[in-house]
């Protein structure tokens, strides 16, 4: 059976291939040995983000705006390693580089969604510290859980519907000559550039996407933290001073491991001809976070340090008394 099928759509015939190809990492050397990376960074991905997780849900001390943002950052961390790291394994597994049109699709809506709450979680953390040391007798008033649920539950809506609609252009195009898809996964810029339809939807979102998902919550953060550092300045007391800019190290940590590979293949992918060399920094750039950013949360944020000593404080005298 051939791998296209007709379907009209407002009297024009639309070419839907029952199946992309995807190229996944086939063309790079030695790559049994990256795949087994990627396991590695996946198990380490789920298991720092559920014990994140779990860490805050079971410390009612942490259930403040604050951790509410940091857990909706582990939810989002551990979604998008799910979305995008099995497949890719089960690629190289069984050999299945075939992905049915509507798997491919979906595939892509919830990548790109849990990709892009990242960016939107560290835009809200931000906001979060900007209040709390700018405004810092005020921001109990100004930042509450209810109002951190709500911006959080807008910002799920907003990345949702603007996938949505970049999926919903794809569906529109017409495929009538190559199905290879040169990724790892079904990525939206080489997914509508196979089209032998006018493609030029997809190409406006293929710009404007990136300026609202990464280039303006940068700005929004870049913006905090220069509030952030005129606040400082007006601190008398160096030690104080200190003590503020602590509350903020993890996340700037957190938005530079981030940012930075998003900055690097925006800025620099384009002069990087070699396919294989686009393809392991643009996957580095999607796994490694999720698997970074509990441990730069577990070992730099003191409160949730020691969150961590009293659960474990308390497991322990739990079990002696059982013992006894």
């Amino acid at each position: 059976m051939s791998p296209l099928n007709s379907t009209s759509f407002l009297n024009a015939t639309i070419e839907r291939p029952e199946f992309f190809f995807i190229t996944g990492l086939s063309g790079i050397p030695h790559t049994k040995y990256y795949y087994v990376f990627l396991c590695l960074v996946y198990a380490v991905s789920v298991l720092g983000n559920t014990f994140v997780m779990f860490v805050i849900y079971a410390d009612h001390c942490l259930h403040s705006p604050k951790y509410i943002a940091v857990f909706n950052l582990a939810v989002s961390d551990l979604c998008v390693s799910t979305a995008l790291v099995p497949p890719v394994i089960d690629t190289f597994l069984f050999k299945s580089q075939l992905i049915s049109y509507e798997a491919c699709l979906t595939n892509m809506f919830f990548v790109f969604w849990f990709l892009f709450m990242q960016s939107f979680t560290l835009t809200v953390m931000s906001y979060d510290r900007c209040v709390a040391i700018c405004f810092p007798l005020r921001y109990n008033e100004i930042v509450t859980n209810k109002s951190m649920l709500v911006i959080t539950t807008i910002f799920w809506i907003i990345a949702g519907l603007a996938i949505f609609i970049a999926v919903v252009f794809i569906s529109r195009l017409s495929f009538c000559k190559s199905i290879v898809i040169n990724s790892f996964f079904c990525d939206h810029g080489p997914t509508f550039r196979l089209a032998c339809n006018d493609n030029t939807p997809s190409v406006v979102m293929s710009w404007s996407h990136p300026v609202l998902i990464f280039w303006l919550p940068l700005l929004f953060i870049t913006g905090t933290y220069i509030c952030i550092a005129r606040a400082l300045l007006k601190i008398s007391t160096a030690s104080e001073r200190l003590k503020a800019m602590k509350t903020c190290t993890s996340h700037l940590i957190l938005v530079g491991v981030y940012y930075f590979p998003v900055c690097i293949i925006y800025g620099a992918i384009g002069s990087i001809v070699h396919h294989n060399v686009r393809i392991i920094n643009t996957s580095l750039a999607m796994v490694l976070p999720p698997m970074l950013n509990p441990i730069i949360y577990s070992l730099k944020t003191e409160e949730f340090t020691e969150s961590i000593k009293k659960q474990y404080r308390r497991k322990k005298i739990h079990i002696t008394v059982m013992n006894k």
